[in-house]
């Protein structure tokens, strides 16, 4: 009786995981991301590549003057990692959706702050972050797959062009590379910030090596970010592993003084000094 329970029991699992399974198949409009360098400025597309399938796209799969979802499935997205401008519009650093109405003679670009449609379905017009035309070109070869890509590439931006049946759009990109490259070449001159002599500091703190130096270095980030808490606290450990106590406690007790007196909070930095001046009074 008990080896009949038991294959009963064997039996009903074994129906109840194949009915729960679910089968997977190929989507008929696979999804794609395109991840591209444009100057300095990442972009990111995330869209669904239908097939033509013998049916003609512009004009009556996808019928001109009505917004289209640029493609299948949930809308097409993109991600800009700075601000940059996208047909002439500016376009803040994020993520939006586009939409495109296409036309015969020209299309208009949308690109838009709500990600959650499926598709047009629910569009607003308050939520476009910006909206500009272009005109389409006839291509030669066919895509049988709606296609995105990149090209065009200069040193300040690009084309985001879309592809399908024998239509192509292209949307220019231009990002934010030579006032980033003249940010670069400005910090450079004016030399190490105090976040590098910080870092310096603690590297050398933790490796043990050429204390001197690092004490240096920790006082150069501090006279740069006077307010910089964290910044003494590592001053004090500094000085306590050079052996000179009489300075590391008073660093560390300014610093437990200034992150007791921080508005944006203390991050843990009152324990950490009370501890550390314990450990120093402590040593020998």
């Amino acid at each position: 009786m008990i080896k009949i329970n038991t294959l009963i029991i064997a039996a009903a699992l074994t129906f109840s995981t194949a009915a729960n399974a679910q089968l997977k198949t190929p989507q008929p409009s696979p999804t794609a991301t395109i991840q591209q360098a444009v100057g300095l400025t990442d972009v990111e597309i995330i869209y669904s590549r239908p097939g033509s399938k013998g049916r003609t796209v512009f004009g009556e799969l996808v019928p001109f003057g009505e917004i289209w979802r640029t493609g299948a499935n949930a809308s097409t997205k993109i991600k800009v990692s700075d601000d940059v401008k996208i047909g002439g519009q500016e376009v803040p650093a994020g993520q939006y959706a586009i939409y495109t109405i296409p036309g015969a003679e020209e299309w208009t670009v949308i690109i838009y702050k709500g990600l959650e449609n499926w598709g047009a379905g629910g569009y607003d017009k308050t939520q476009d972050v910006a909206r500009f035309t272009v005109k389409p070109t006839k291509l030669a070869d066919k895509y049988e797959s709606f296609t995105m890509d990149f090209s065009d590439f200069e040193t300040s931006g690009a084309n985001l062009n879309l592809m399908w049946e024998n239509t192509k759009i292209s949307m220019p990109i231009v990002t934010p590379t030579d006032a980033q490259v003249e940010k670069q070449i400005t910090e450079m001159m004016a030399g190490p910030s105090a976040n590098s002599y910080y870092g310096a500091a603690r590297f050398y703190l933790e490796k043990d090596k050429e204390l001197a130096k690092a004490e240096m270095w920790i006082a150069k980030a501090i006279e740069m970010r006077p307010d910089a808490f964290w910044m003494i606290h590592v001053q004090a450990k500094i000085l306590a592993k050079q052996g000179k106590k009489k300075e590391a406690i008073a660093a560390a007790e300014k610093s437990m003084k200034m992150a007791k007196e921080s508005k944006d909070g203390d991050f843990g930095y009152v324990a950490s000094n009370e501890k550390l001046i314990k450990e120093i009074k402590a040593m020998k």
